[in-house]
């Protein structure tokens, strides 16, 4: 087993949590194995609110996205980029790193792409959390010794790549209710809506608009607790009650597993994150796709097919689809419960350890 003394294992991450937080749960593995992390983000990561990467060194390295931009801000972009592989070849040559773990975003291309012509090219590992490979990691694939995936299929993966299914990394806190029995509701009904750092405010008039024009005996048998931004909370609210709905609502939520782990339904985006999380946990979903991310729709579909949730699209969607489709599900205890227990058949809740020991394995082939 490798040690502290060794080489550093070199983490690429940053941007938003669906990227960190599959980092977080492979870093704090690692370490515990005794392995010394260092962290490789942007400056708008949350890391330094992780209790995980505040025992590990970091380094701020400039990146920038390139898709949907006009050709100025692409120049401008391309610039950041070549500015942050020379910071990164920079670390990497001092740090002797032993791999790089990229988590995908454009965070985590310029520490790949400084491998190259390293004199000691350290092992490269992707990991892609969604069920159709993202941007960067298609191109980092060119350059890449191993494809880590977190679904069995996942689309538009070069044939040229070794890759494993290792699962989408979730936090402790969720492979801690890994047994937790889904009981269906009998009297009172919990409903949990996460949002996401992009769909919040749209759930915020949406969700209330829907479950208000639910027939009054259901409405009063609901438990709502809902992600919301901050200045809609009120409008959401007032709704909410008006429909004798009891509710809790907060721009988010600290223990958001074992608020899964309480809920009936869950309706919510289908960011990589999120899937695993439901997936771990077992719970039923409806799942509405960020309606500019392709990656989120392939993501509710991996489960809607195995029968763990069902797919509303943004774009057709009204209170009236939404209410008829949640009236659907709660009529049915027991299709909620086959729906739970083929979500949980979808989750991989060892996926932090697979992908850790990928990750040593390909480090022992290179010094073998």
């Amino acid at each position: 087993m490798r040690g502290t003394m060794l080489k550093p294992i070199i983490i690429a991450a940053g941007g938003t949590g669906g990227h960190l937080f599959p980092a977080e749960a492979v870093a704090d593995v690692l370490m515990r194995r005794g392995e010394r992390v260092v962290l490789m983000t942007d400056a708008r990561s949350g890391a330094g609110q992780s209790a995980v990467f505040a025992g590990c060194e970091q380094h701020v390295i400039e990146g920038a996205g390139l898709a949907g931009r006009s050709p100025a801000l692409v120049a401008a972009g391309l610039r950041q980029l070549a500015r942050g592989t020379k910071s990164a070849r920079t670390l990497l040559t001092t740090l002797d790193a032993a791999a790089v773990i990229g988590f995908g975003g454009y965070p985590s291309v310029p520490p790949i792409v400084a491998t190259l012509g390293l004199r000691r090219r350290p092992a490269v590992i992707l990991h892609d959390q969604n069920a159709i490979l993202g941007g960067a990691n298609r191109m980092l694939a060119r350059i890449a010794d191993h494809l880590a995936t977190s679904f069995p299929k996942t689309e538009a993966v070069p044939r040229r790549i070794k890759t494993t299914l290792t699962g989408n990394p979730v936090r402790p806190a969720v492979v801690n209710l890994l047994a937790a029995p889904f009981v269906p509701p009998a009297q009172t009904i919990d409903l949990l809506v996460l949002g996401g750092s992009l769909g919040a405010r749209i759930f915020a008039s949406l969700i209330p608009a829907a479950l208000a024009a639910l027939p009054e005996p259901l409405r009063r048998r609901i438990r709502l607790t809902m992600q919301c931004p901050q200045p809609e909370i009120a409008a959401a609210r007032a709704l909410l009650d008006a429909a004798a709905i009891t509710n809790d609502l907060a721009p988010f939520f600290t223990d958001v597993a074992p608020r899964i782990a309480a809920a009936h339904l869950v309706i919510a985006r289908a960011g990589g994150s999120t899937v695993a999380e439901l997936a771990v946990i077992g719970r039923p979903a409806i799942f509405i796709p960020l309606a500019i991310n392709t990656d989120q729709r392939h993501n509710a579909d991996a489960i809607a097919r195995k029968g763990g949730a069902i797919r509303l699209d943004q774009a057709s969607l009204t209170p009236p689809v939404l209410a008829r489709a949640v009236e659907t599900l709660l009529a049915e205890p027991g299709r909620l419960a086959a729906m739970a227990q083929a979500a949980a058949a979808c989750g991989i809740a060892d996926a932090s350890t697979r992908l850790a020991d990928l990750v040593q394995s390909c480090v022992a082939a290179r010094v073998s």
